[in-house]
């Protein structure tokens, strides 16, 4: 028999704690929000009947711990990540050249241009409602600024956690962190700040405006360089544009032109390995400071 929600919600992580944490927290949401609710009626309904009582016959109803457990495994196995892990080739050629078929590649490419707009506005939104708020607590709507502006950390972390499993395909967090709309303002404001995750939110946007920069140079960069050596045949005969080293301009053979079009495509698959590795681990580094389970 369980006397309280934290008591339930204690016993369902002990019976999840081998299931992926954004799967937990899912559960954990849900189940709050559930039995919170649901308490906060019986209260309502029948003042006279305890807690523990009230708790009690909702539980029966929502199922116990291992029931819940083990709907939520069911469901999660029905539904995976939609960009799944790729069966690798085995021949070296057929790994290397690969990478053009594998959807994490294409859909962390994406993400990583993706980041760079992202990035701008998470550190424009996170500067200036820190900023805000900090320097409007001497007056009393201060305070329930500093609450909506908390509240949208945790709601753009939700929203980059479905980007995050989309386009990497690293399982977060579906469901928003419950928060209690019959609590006062001061108490969830209270409640928000002493979270250690919705700070962990707010590095996280920080950090990617840095992140997001720096994927956007390096695929400017490469980008310009690989299709440089792809299209060198078409800029040096046809718009007589050679290879400028300085103020002196070099030019090649014909008969480098094939290995101008080999260097920039191997480059550009070359990048694209790094690219796939580098937002698989981005999608670790979002899940490790986005998941708060």
């Amino acid at each position: 028999m369980f006397n309280a929600i934290e008591e339930y919600l204690d016993a369902l992580k002990t019976e999840m704690k081998n299931a992926d944490p954004a799967l937990v927290q899912d559960a954990l949401a849900d189940a709050r929000e559930h039995l919170t609710l649901a308490l906060s009626a019986a209260r309502e309904k029948h003042p006279g009947v305890s807690d523990a009582n009230a708790l009690q016959a909702i539980i029966e109803e929502y199922g116990s711990p291992e029931e819940t457990a083990s709907a939520y495994r069911e469901v999660e196995r029905r539904t995976p990540p939609a960009i799944s892990q790729v069966v690798k080739p085995r021949s070296f050629l057929g790994r290397f050249f690969g990478v053009y078929v594998d959807p994490r590649a294409w859909g962390g490419l994406l993400y990583m241009l993706i980041a760079f707009i992202t990035g701008v506005f998470y550190f424009t939104w996170a500067v200036t409602g820190i900023s805000l708020s900090i320097s409007f607590l001497i007056f009393i709507f201060g305070f329930p600024l500093a609450l909506l502006f908390l509240l949208s950390v945790r709601g753009l972390a939700l929203l980059e956690g479905r980007l995050v499993e989309a386009l990497l395909g690293v399982r977060m967090p579906r469901r928003p962190l419950f928060s209690h709309q019959g609590m006062k303002w001061f108490d969830r404001l209270k409640a928000l700040a002493a979270d250690k995750a919705t700070w962990m939110m707010l590095v996280y946007m920080l950090l990617q405006f840095v992140l997001g920069t720096l994927y956007f140079v390096a695929i400017t960069v490469v980008l310009s360089f690989s299709l440089t050596g792809i299209a060198f045949p078409i800029l040096q005969d046809f718009f007589r544009q050679g290879v400028y080293i300085g103020s002196v301009r070099y030019i090649f053979p014909p008969y480098t032109y094939p290995f101008w079009v080999l260097g920039g495509f191997l480059l550009w698959t070359i990048f694209m390995h790094i690219v796939r590795e580098v937002s698989q681990f981005h999608g670790r580094l979002a899940k490790w400071m986005l998941v708060s389970e």
